[in-house]
């Protein structure tokens, strides 16, 4: 079948766009940022309308750079930052007001009133989550609260909740579809991951109106055609979706058992396969849908660090001391080593697997001789270290440890950070030619439900590795650098880690 995959890749800083050929293959790409909005300390928000621009720029330059016609288009795939929460009107598709980001913590007062309630058990037993501000529900409960009239309005049907895989898709169909897929209803705290379904029971303790939730589908499936969108003819099919980090397993084929993938983008996610069935964590990590094609769930277990690209940006936008992202891996390489300097990047609390909202960004180990250089690759080195605790808890949870690692995100072409990546999990890193694996992995699923390929060996064939990093630090060094990061987080969690 001749054509093409249009794959939207909706992320927390900017839009990208793919255009991927009949064998899976990069034509064109195009990519955008939008504004972050802070309206307070620890408030995260985006306008809907300004990622929507995005997205249709983006999309112009991938179909310019790829010098496709339109009129082949075989299908859109969508993935998405994940957990980010907005709420419009279904009359006009008007969002009642900024989407509220996955980082935002507004909600950490609630989170832990429902743990005070005894609650904690009940929703990790269902959705696989813990209580935490970083996921969707209670963001919905402060936009019903603190919006005038919003409340009864969405108890009276007039209000539609989404991610932005959802709202995506509205805008897409002309207003013509709500739904959504099972891996961003897998985030909200909403979601029986187990059963399949919205849950009535942590509706109500989250006072979130089921009326208002989208449908859940598969990942894999014709969801809707487009119809008034600007630049794209009407009647082309959605039919591939999943949240980011789920787009980025699928992209990387971990389709075995065990097999794990970390994304360092925002933030760094690292993924694990663990079957069809579910495998519940007593080590801070989260259970969550990897994909469901058909009938089929598969299920993964997830640890996510909030800080990882962000603290190169914090680098470059909070202290001046680089002028591009680009440039932190040759400051950082100027040194032979961080000089006992270490960062720990709590600058919007702990994810995985702490789950601490009240932790904050900590840098120490400074002495008269430390630059800009040994904070650079203090930083590098956190971001990698926040991924080693995520790893050594998912060998305990999963009764297995990573045995290899296959990496994507545009952080994860630092070499350097890639190289302490290695060596701080003693395994080899794996970085494909294409990074931008989240992108892959929502077009690979739109592709096979419209048929452009006919089955998973397609997109296995597809996938190259680019370079792999090999572990080359002596145990003790390691051992060093371990228990020094872990005492730097202990004072990130603590009072006296301000001091």
């Amino acid at each position: 079948m001749p054509g093409y995959i249009l794959s939207i890749d909706q992320g927390t800083t900017g839009s990208t766009v793919v255009v991927l050929d009949e064998d899976a293959r990069v034509r064109g790409r195009g990519y955008r940022e939008f504004p972050q909005h802070f309206p307070r300390p620890g408030w995260v928000e985006h306008d809907v309308d300004e990622i929507w621009a995005s997205v249709l720029d983006a999309l112009a330059d991938a179909v310019s750079e790829a010098g496709v016609a339109l009129g082949d288009c075989a299908g859109i795939g969508i993935t998405n930052q994940r957990e980010t929460t907005v709420v419009w009107e279904r009359s006009t598709g008007r969002a009642i007001h900024r989407a509220i980001v996955w980082q935002d913590r507004r909600t950490a007062d609630r989170c832990r009133a429902l743990e005070r309630e005894g609650l904690e058990p009940l929703f990790r037993e269902r959705t696989g989550l813990v209580l935490d501000p970083y996921f969707s529900g209670t963001k919905i409960g402060w936009l019903l609260d603190e919006v005038p009239r919003a409340r009864p309005r969405a108890d009276a049907g007039e209000l539609a909740f989404g991610t932005i895989d959802s709202w995506l898709v509205w805008r897409l169909s002309g207003g013509a579809v709500h739904i959504t897929d099972a891996t961003n209803a897998s985030r909200t705290l909403l979601y029986d991951i187990g059963r399949g379904r919205w849950d009535e029971e942590l509706a109500k303790h989250l006072r979130v109106p089921l009326v208002m939730l989208p449908e859940v589908r598969s990942c894999s499936e014709r969801y809707a055609v487009t119809k008034g969108v600007p630049g794209l003819p009407d009647g082309i099919p959605v039919a591939g979706i999943a949240g980011d980090q789920q787009a980025a397993l699928f992209g990387q084929t971990c389709f075995e058992v065990g097999s794990a993938k970390c994304t360092y983008g925002t933030g760094a996610f690292l993924l694990m396969n663990t079957g069809t069935e579910k495998v519940s964590s007593t080590h801070g990590l989260l259970t969550t849908i990897a994909w469901r094609l058909g009938d089929e769930t598969v299920y993964a277990l997830e640890g996510s660090a909030f800080i990882a690209g962000a603290a190169v940006q914090w680098l470059r936008d909070g202290l001046g001391i680089i002028e591009s992202a680009g440039a932190v891996e040759r400051l950082a390489r100027s040194v032979e080593s961080s000089g006992d300097v270490v960062f720990v990047p709590a600058l919007t609390g702990l994810g995985a697997p702490h789950w601490d909202p009240d932790a904050r960004g900590l840098l120490m180990g400074l002495s008269r001789d430390t630059t800009a250089a040994h904070i650079a690759r203090a930083t590098l080195e956190g971001i990698a270290a926040q991924v080693t605790d995520l790893a050594e808890a998912m060998a305990q949870d999963a009764g297995r440890p990573i045995s290899r690692l296959r990496v994507d995100g545009g952080a994860s072409q630092n070499g350097l950070m890639m190289q302490y990546q290695a060596d701080m999990l003693d395994v080899a890193v794996d970085r494909p030619t294409m990074v931008e694996s989240t992108a892959l992995g929502a077009g690979y699923l739109a592709g096979l439900a419209v048929g452009l390929y006919p089955d998973r060996q397609t997109v296995v064939r597809a996938h190259r590795i680019a370079r792999t990093f090999e572990p080359a630090m002596d145990d003790a060094t390691r051992r060093t650098h371990r228990s020094r990061w872990l005492g730097a987080v202990a004072k990130a969690r603590s009072a006296e880690g301000v001091a």
